[in-house]
């Protein structure tokens, strides 16, 4: 029975660059202005245990607001609300439209997470994300707001688009306000239509036959990898037994090198 309980995976989340960029944000991670302060770790080890455990209920997901109910230290589960900023979709539209991103954004419906529609919807700062508990800890961060973030990055996991509702828009509004951006070429005056001869076609194209004047194709950006949770953890449960953890204490040993995993690659 042992070995069989050995073999049960560790619940995994932020496993891609959308949810893992939602959760650093969430922790104060990335300090876009140098004010941010980042989470407690004892915090994050214990948010982290409430959801391997499933302690969130209740998880609800809107239109910038984010609803659930957590098991706590308390009889009666918490209660928490986190309030999201929103983007524009009409302003989120144009600026794909600028930087040649719209072909993008039909990546989402196959289940991908496009680098430039992620730029801009995403928050950028801790702020951004403001979260309210009916727990003691009113710091906007406790166990319980983080918890049920973790579980809105699982599902970020699981469909890129639920991102978009996060923040205030979805797939079909946005496809829909690119198209109302897209050019009427029918309405085009028909008098510039009827030019024809040297005025319109004394130019020849002009062809770049080596490529000097082409677009270098944007750097690959593989998601982030977490070796706690994306391998199979039975070899480091069974060395952590072996150094003389014990079987009740290996779960918060696990925890605990996710912390250190964490600073080592975000010093």
């Amino acid at each position: 029975m042992s070995a069989r309980r050995g073999t049960v995976p560790v619940r995994g989340y932020a496993l891609t660059p959308w949810s893992r960029a939602l959760v650093d944000v969430t922790e104060g991670r990335f300090a876009g202005d140098g004010t941010d302060a980042a989470v407690d770790s004892r915090k994050i080890t214990k948010a982290r245990r409430y959801f391997r455990d499933r302690h969130v209920h209740r998880l609800t997901i809107g239109a910038g607001r984010v609803t659930s109910s957590v098991e706590g230290s308390q009889l009666e589960p918490f209660e928490v609300t986190i309030e999201i900023r929103t983007v524009d979709t009409a302003t989120v539209a144009t600026l794909l439209r600028a930087a040649d991103g719209v072909t993008e954004v039909m990546s989402l419906a196959r289940g991908e997470q496009p680098r430039t529609v992620g730029e801009l919807v995403l928050p950028t700062e801790s702020a951004d994300i403001v979260g309210v508990c009916t727990c003691p800890d009113d710091s906007g961060r406790c166990i319980h707001v983080l918890s049920t973030m973790y579980e809105v990055a699982v599902e970020i996991d699981r469909s890129p688009a639920t991102l978009l509702s996060v923040m205030g828009t979805s797939l079909p509004e946005l496809l829909d306000a690119i198209e109302e951006l897209a050019p009427a070429r029918d309405s085009a005056p028909q008098g510039d239509g009827d030019r024809t001869g040297d005025e319109n076609d004394s130019a020849p194209p002009r062809i770049d036959f080596y490529g000097t004047g082409a677009t270098a194709p944007p750097l690959p950006s593989p998601p982030r990898m977490n070796p706690l949770t994306d391998l199979d953890g039975t070899a480091l449960r069974t060395a952590l037994r072996a150094s003389g953890v014990a079987p009740g204490d290996i779960a918060e040993a696990v925890d605990e090198l996710g912390d250190l995993y964490d600073r080592i690659v975000e010093p």
